[in-house]
């Protein structure tokens, strides 16, 4: 049998190969030479050098457990595959392998999750797929809507990031989802459409936070966008015709709403105005009584004291009265004895008056002295 064993063991072309116990008999005597207590002719290995063999590679071991966290990094430190710590960036150690070993994801990187549509081909978002499954939305007024939008999330805590969630992208797309579907239900979709959508990107934000948070998935939502917000793509052409008709209430509504403003506070001046004249008008009529109740019981307590003068007054007062309203000249014929026939009278007494007849009593007094018969619009006593 060791022949057998010896004719197997030669190697092709009748050479022997290397004797592997010689190989490791030469290893040792020179491993003897170098270390402390060896001899060149043979023996084992000293206790010291044993010692000092072991020390060398415990310290080496221990080294190795040094590690460096970068500045955009978290340390996470297994034992025995079980998460027990999570260390900050620098300079840190931990039990050496295979006792305990570290992982060092990125805490940093901005991820990106499309919501409702997804990029294909090409540029980041030059052509875009929409799907319909994660995009139509019911909207609290039982409506459908179609809504695209983007998050982005970094990881806030690394060791649950690793051990608490299984699939993190996928949890905080099904998280986004349900969260934007919870506030959109909520919402109706005209607001939804126009100005409420800073109101839904910061709701949906808050939300979807609190979903993750109470998950404990140490992962932080930096940021949330609606990217396209419109009525499904069968409906537009009506939705846009009805948002028209909307658009032309709104300003019929507003045009009457401007007229209605302006012409209210204008009638309500005019009234206040016709108030303000009425009251004026029954200030000067109760005012004018008064003072003629006041005159006439003056007049009374003269007509007593005296009836013969006051009648005469009274008289000659009501005549300049009359005669002031009547275009004719009285004149005194006993003081002249007659009058100049072609005398324009009434014409000299409008332009001393300056055209008005009634700024004069009415009386015109001037003696003629030629005499002679005739007048022309005069009157003599």
């Amino acid at each position: 049998m060791t022949a057998v064993l010896t004719a197997h063991s030669q190697a092709p072309g009748g050479q022997r190969p290397p004797d592997f116990d010689d190989l490791v008999r030469k290893a040792q005597d020179r491993l003897k030479k170098i270390l402390p207590g060896g001899s060149g002719t043979g023996g084992g290995l000293g206790g010291r050098g044993i010692a000092l063999i072991a020390a060398v590679l415990i310290g080496i071991w221990f080294l190795s457990g040094f590690y460096r966290v970068q500045t955009d990094q978290q340390g996470v430190v297994l034992r025995f595959g079980e998460w027990v710590n999570t260390t900050q960036p620098g300079l840190n150690w931990h039990l050496p392998y295979p006792i305990e070993t570290v992982l060092t994801p990125s805490v940093e990187r901005i991820n990106q999750i499309n919501v409702g549509f997804r990029e294909v081909g090409g540029p980041a978002g030059s052509n875009q797929r929409d799907v319909k499954s994660e995009s139509l939305m019911l909207t609290g007024d039982q409506n459908i809507i179609d809504i695209n939008f983007t998050v982005q999330w970094k990881i806030s805590d690394a060791g649950r990031y690793l051990f608490n969630i299984r699939d993190p992208e996928g949890t905080v797309k099904i998280a986004a989802e349900s969260a934007m579907r919870e506030v959109i239900g909520r919402t109706d979709i005209q607001p939804a459409l126009t100005e409420a959508r800073a109101e839904i990107e910061n709701r949906t934000k808050e939300l979807l936070q609190e979903i993750l948070t109470n998950y404990e998935s140490g992962i932080l939502i930096t940021g949330l966008k609606l990217q396209n917000v419109q009525p499904p793509e069968p409906v537009i052409d009506a939705f846009n015709d009805v948002q028209r008709a909307l658009q032309d209430r709104d300003r019929l509504r507003n045009e009457a709403q401007a007229y209605r403003n302006d012409l209210i506070p204008k009638a309500r001046g005019q009234a206040q105005k016709m108030i303000l004249e009425a009251e004026a008008y029954r200030e000067r009529i109760i005012n004018e009584a008064q003072g003629e109740a006041q005159r006439f019981e003056q007049v009374l307590a003269a007509y007593k004291q005296n009836p013969a003068v006051t009648k005469k007054r009274m008289y000659l007062e009501t005549m300049q009265n009359v005669y002031a309203r009547t275009d004719k000249v009285l004149m005194d014929a006993g003081s002249t004895g007659g009058t100049v026939p072609y005398l324009p009278l009434d014409q000299l007494r409008n332009r001393m008056t300056g055209g008005n007849p009634s700024d004069q009593t009415g009386t015109w007094r001037r003696g003629s002295p030629t005499g002679g018969g005739g007048s022309s619009n005069a009157t003599t006593n």
